[in-house]
């Protein structure tokens, strides 16, 4: 007769639950240990408290192009477990999810909370054991093939150990993976907002608008909403091009021209010929009172000063100079980023365990027979919208299922 594989899942996050649950459904012994005091916080807090669970994208192929680190290695696992099968088993566990225009999708209780106790429910009926305020000080695999961990003055053993500590802010997360052969590319942060130390768009923060940001340094470029805040810019086409970008912008220690393009349906010709049109219809309004659509008017007003336009210039005087000093400014407004402030509801990390380094047909690692990976710890990261958290509850299942087999 069998005995069960004595499974150690740690890290108490997405990632780690998924693969806790998907194991001892399959009939795995399973122990999850988490070093803090809360499991699935991540989860609780993601979202604005409303857990972004995945994106509604079917197609694996096309759901790997989210991702600028992992998205080849990632292929096999979306096959085996892809948005799809995300939302059915939610759905068969009693938590129906819904999408936003955005594709991004929730809970339809709009609560993170929901999701939490889905996956709480499902791993005590599966009978996963659970430990918090567990450190894990440092793990061995022994000559028969086990592992031991050493946490306080106690050890656990087991068959298979799955390592799901999440991203590696700081290279210490990684050290597990390193102490049984692994290497980890350096971490680096992604998904960032750009610090912008100008006076007049600062004025304007809360003002969102659908442009193009570039950075040519560094070959970069974006479309979509974007949102001016307090220190600069955010909003998803910022924090797209932070996780492209993400190594580029980490050589060039987050300093770098910026340039917005604010109307990007327009270029120059038809820029020139709306101002005409308003030299003919609206020629004795102020230029800053008539804007461009649609662009709000605060925006507008604050870009034609930028623009070096007088409060009380005219459109019938607006000189062919001007003219083209407010084009410039409309189409290549050009910011001097001075830093980067993270974006609280992701706080994702590229960088983590070398993927050259671990099979992901069954997220087994090709160094160490016996120890699996799921989730951040990977060199995997995902654009904001649920990719990073369907990254996690793939590789989550894919090892899950493998270590029970």
């Amino acid at each position: 007769m069998n005995m069960a594989a004595r499974i150690i899942v740690v890290g108490g996050g997405a990632a780690g639950f998924f693969a806790a649950i998907t194991a001892a459904e399959r009939g795995g012994e399973v122990m999850l240990v988490e070093k803090t005091g809360r499991f699935l916080d991540k989860v609780r807090i993601s979202g604005g408290g409303r857990c972004n669970v995945t994106h509604a994208c079917f197609e694996a192929r096309e759901f790997a192009t989210r991702y600028p680190r992992g998205e080849r290695a990632l292929l096999s696992p979306f096959q085996k477990f892809s948005a799809g099968d995300t939302v059915v088993w939610f759905s068969e566990r009693g938590v129906a999810l819904k999408t936003e225009v955005d594709g991004r999708m929730f809970p339809v209780t709009d609560s993170s909370q929901t999701i939490v106790n889905c996956l709480f429910d499902a791993a005590q009926k599966a009978g996963v054991k659970l430990r918090l305020h567990c450190a894990i000080d440092s793990v061995a695999r022994l000559p028969d093939g086990t592992f031991e961990l050493a946490t306080g003055a106690e050890k656990i053993a087991g068959d298979k150990l799955l390592l799901a500590t999440g991203g590696c802010r700081a290279v210490a997360a990684g050290q597990l993976a390193v102490s049984l052969g692994h290497t980890l590319v350096a971490p680096v942060p992604s998904l960032f907002t750009f610090q912008i130390e100008s006076e007049w768009l600062r004025s304007l923060a809360g003002v969102a608008v659908a442009a193009e940001v570039s950075v040519p340094a560094a070959k970069l470029r974006e479309s979509g909403p974007l949102l001016v805040t307090h220190w600069g810019l955010s909003g998803p086409a910022v924090l797209k091009m932070s996780a492209w970008g993400a190594r580029v912008l980490h050589d060039l220690n987050y300093r770098f021209p910026l340039y917005v393009n604010w109307l990007p349906g327009m270029n120059e010709e038809k820029l020139a010929a709306e101002f005409q049109a308003r030299r003919e219809t609206a020629g004795a309004k102020l230029v800053v009172n008539v804007p461009v659509a649609p662009l709000p008017g605060r925006l507008w007003e604050q870009l034609v000063l930028a623009a070096g336009i007088a409060r009380d210039t005219r459109w019938s005087v607006m000189t062919r100079p001007q003219s083209q000093a407010l084009s410039q400014q409309l189409l290549r407004s050009e910011f001097q980023v001075t830093g980067k402030s993270l974006n609280k509801d992701e706080f994702v990390t590229c960088g983590g365990v070398k993927l050259s380094e671990v099979d992901f047909k069954t997220m087994e690692s090709r160094v160490c027979p016996g120890l699996y990976f799921a989730g951040e710890l990977l060199d995997i990261d995902g654009i904001t919208g649920g990719f990073n958290f369907q990254a996690a509850w793939t590789t989550g299942f894919v090892a899950g299922c493998a270590m029970a087999a």
